[in-house]
């Protein structure tokens, strides 16, 4: 059975998730109605306004975006379906539920135009699909702050960054990382491999 998955934006603006969610056996997709489940995608800074704090550093910003896709964010999880939110993707999920980000975070971006890579610790359920300690890319400056309603923080880096989080009750994921950059083809030698976290989400939109 085909499972949809709501990438937004328009067809072609995210080929790397693209790419990822076809090898784990979804099929991207771009009308809400139809899809089972949601991806939110990296990309630039959240506006301050959406988490009530003032502009200290922020980057290629998009408030048309942001209003868009936390008005799809409401709409799923008003129905219960899945949601994975990939490095941006994150932080709007924790933006939404009412937690706040760090506008600059000092060594987690990329180094000559290339992501950086870092060792990590997990709980949760990156534990269940990579281990207890893992090394996963970098390549944001901004990161997840005071935690929103019903998160946990799941992934930390040796510099206590929030790497990944989940929600306690509702089917609600999301990582720091780029595991969209870390399937077949791109994966890191010393990295997990990315494509896990896309076929376990898929099996989720299964329900």
């Amino acid at each position: 059975m085909a499972v949809y998955i709501l990438l937004p934006g328009i067809p072609g603006q995210f080929p790397n998730y693209e790419n990822a969610l076809l090898r784990a056996g979804a099929v991207p997709c771009w009308q809400p109605e139809a899809a089972e489940g949601l991806l939110l995608p990296g990309g630039g800074d959240v506006h301050p306004r959406f988490y009530g704090g003032a502009w200290e550093d922020c980057r290629n910003v998009d408030e048309v975006r942001d209003r868009m896709e936390l008005e799809l964010l409401a709409r799923f999880l008003a129905a219960g379906k899945p949601v994975l939110g990939i490095c941006r993707g994150l932080q709007v999920l924790n933006v939404a539920l009412g937690g706040d980000l760090r506008q600059h975070v000092e060594g987690h971006g990329q180094v000559c135009g290339a992501d950086g890579l870092h060792a990590t610790r997990a709980a949760g359920f990156l534990q269940a699909l990579y281990g207890s300690r893992f090394t996963v890319n970098t390549a944001h400056h901004q990161a997840v702050g005071r935690l929103g309603r019903g998160l946990r923080a799941v992934q930390w880096t040796a510099d206590g960054v929030v790497e990944a989080a989940e929600h306690r009750v509702l089917p609600l994921w999301g990582v720091q990382w780029h595991p969209e950059r870390l399937t077949e083809g791109g994966r890191y030698r010393d990295t997990v491999d990315g494509g896990r976290l896309f076929n376990w989400f898929t099996d989720q939109c299964l329900g």
